[in-house]
């Protein structure tokens, strides 16, 4: 005869518990200084009933964070105790083997949804987002989940949301010292004396060392809902949120200058205990590139207006390659675009901004898409050699990354001997590949030939002759060797300026801080980019 199995009864059992640990605050991590009430858990386990601990005598901490969820009208779905049960579980383990555990729960309550909401329903949105926390709280704690509610964070609380002012303030008013690898007081930035000429001239250069910064930048603007997006909240060039259209432009933004901080987040992945696949994502996320700066001269022909002066800064990871470089590419968004181009390709170049500004930046970068682009007229000074190479336009280069320009050599770049193929743009090969192997779209390591001297009369053997230096050498030679450097001497003589350095890929943090962060930032953008600190400072 079968025995059926009892079920487990919830209703009676889980209320019960439930209701003890609220009483008790069984989970509560204690603060050193703190007095540990007697027939406490913790203060049992760990002989401290009545007393008042110092944070030599408690036990050794352990944070455990789980992602704060958005408080929507719908309630928990079921990714949410997913998630938290395998927090939950290791936090558990941790208490029962002697550990202090803080393990909180809070609410990331900002967001386009509540925004939305009440313009919909007339509601303010204090109102609705706390009917959805105490809706959220209510479910989370029936699933009986060991949080400490007492340490309970709501980003909609000016009681917290003060300290992320706080924090903005402190980025605002510091800069990145690269001699301590940190963050100093502004007060503490040396100004040369030729930026102390005038008040703008000193305001502009502490402003461009500032770790919080306005800055124009492309974001994705949605105007039904006059704001600023994330790409995560674009969805084939609509608004996540009410499916509203979406473009791409540049906007005065709040910037935070994480890029100074590339190197330190490298050198710090070796002190982390993470998996070796998820630092080397990091690794890739953040992109260390080691190369040099090299300026462009822009050459306007005929009555173009505003002729001289004008250079087209590119970071590139292979300048032994500069004798290669048949044109240059700019971002659609590109600072400068508008000066640049010739009027005869002023509406070509105006109609391709507008269809790039409908596409996502992983839309615009993916490999294996179709090459587009429009030629803006004008044409640069490859300063190796002197030849005029023409400028043109493409998405697949982001403002974002870099100075969103690129010296294209298409001999040893895939995409860009894509792109020159279909646009009938000149390839010339500069790394000799090994033999039996073509060298036009060559990536690897060769010899460097058709990189003659500036002039005939140059004795550089670097032409038909195979250049006597390994590439690996010669980037070398070309960054950290200068003054022994032939090609590079000569280079500089002739207006190829370099500039030395490490170049990294990592993201300038170029966000609307209402947006990015949820919190209304502690500063607004007055006319003129003169900042005010709201709180009166």
């Amino acid at each position: 005869m079968a025995i059926g199995r009892r079920q487990y009864p919830f209703h009676l059992i889980e209320p019960k518990w439930q209701a003890a640990w609220d009483r008790q605050q069984t989970f509560r991590a204690w603060n050193p200084g703190e007095v540990l009430p007697h027939g406490h858990p913790f203060a049992q386990r760990h002989q401290l009933e009545g007393k008042t601990p110092s944070a030599a005598e408690l036990p050794p901490k352990h944070y455990i964070l789980d992602m704060f969820p958005y408080p929507s009208g719908a309630g928990l779905h079921v990714g949410h105790p997913e998630g938290y049960t395998a927090t939950d579980i290791l936090a558990r383990y941790r208490r029962a083997a002697g550990f202090n555990v803080l393990h909180p729960m809070g609410w990331d309550a900002f967001g386009l949804p509540a925004e939305q909401y009440a313009i919909k329903t007339g509601q303010h949105p204090r109102q609705t987002t706390e009917a959805n926390v105490a809706t959220f709280k209510r479910q989370i704690k029936s699933l009986g989940f060991s949080y400490d509610w007492t340490r309970e964070v709501d980003t909609t609380d000016p009681k917290y949301f003060k300290w992320t002012q706080w924090i903005f303030l402190k980025l605002y008013n510091s800069w990145f010292a690269s001699d301590t690898r940190k963050a100093e007081p502004i007060s503490t930035l040396t100004v040369p004396p030729k930026y102390r000429r005038t008040e703008s001239d000193l305001r502009k250069y502490i402003d461009s060392h500032r770790l919080a910064y306005v800055s124009e930048a492309p974001v994705w603007w949605c105007e039904q809902l006059g704001t600023v997006l994330a790409n995560e909240e674009v969805i084939d060039g609509k608004s996540e949120v009410g499916g509203f259209p979406v473009v791409r432009k540049p906007m005065r933004q709040w910037v935070l200058r994480i890029t100074a901080y590339a190197q330190r987040l490298l050198n710090d992945l070796n002190h982390i205990d993470w998996p070796h696949s998820l630092k080397e994502m990091q690794r890739n996320w953040i992109g260390e590139s080691e190369g040099a700066e090299v300026i462009f001269e822009v050459s306007f022909f005929k009555d173009f207006p505003g002729a001289t002066g004008k250079a087209i800064h590119v970071f590139t990871t292979r300048p032994d390659t500069l004798f290669g470089a048949t044109y240059l590419v700019l971002s659609p968004e590109y600072r400068w675009l508008d000066v640049i181009t010739f009027d005869s390709q002023r509406q070509q170049v105006d109609e391709y901004r507008k269809f790039a500004a409908s596409r996502s930046d992983l839309e615009r970068t993916e490999l294996a898409k179709e090459k587009t682009g429009v030629f803006t007229g004008t044409y640069a000074r490859n300063p190796v050699n002197g030849d005029k190479i023409p400028i043109w336009i493409a998405d697949y280069v982001l403002a974002s990354y870099g100075t969103g320009a690129i010296m294209a050599v298409p001999a040893h770049d895939e995409r860009d001997l894509e792109f020159a193929q279909k646009f009938n743009l000149p390839v010339r090969p500069v790394v000799q590949a090994p033999e039996g192997r073509e060298s036009i779209g060559f990536t690897g390591e060769g010899i460097a030939v058709n990189s003659a001297g500036l002039k005939p009369e140059d004795d550089l053997p670097l032409d038909e002759k195979v250049f006597p230096l390994k590439r690996a050498e010669m980037v070398y030679d070309m960054i950290y060797r200068p003054a022994e450097t032939p090609l590079l001497q000569k280079a500089k003589a002739a207006g190829c300026r370099t500039a030395n350095g490490i170049g990294m890929l990592l993201h300038q943090g170029a966000r609307a801080l209402e947006i990015w962060s949820g919190k209304p930032a502690p500063l607004n953008i007055m006319r003129g980019a003169l900042l005010k600190n709201v709180y009166g400072n």
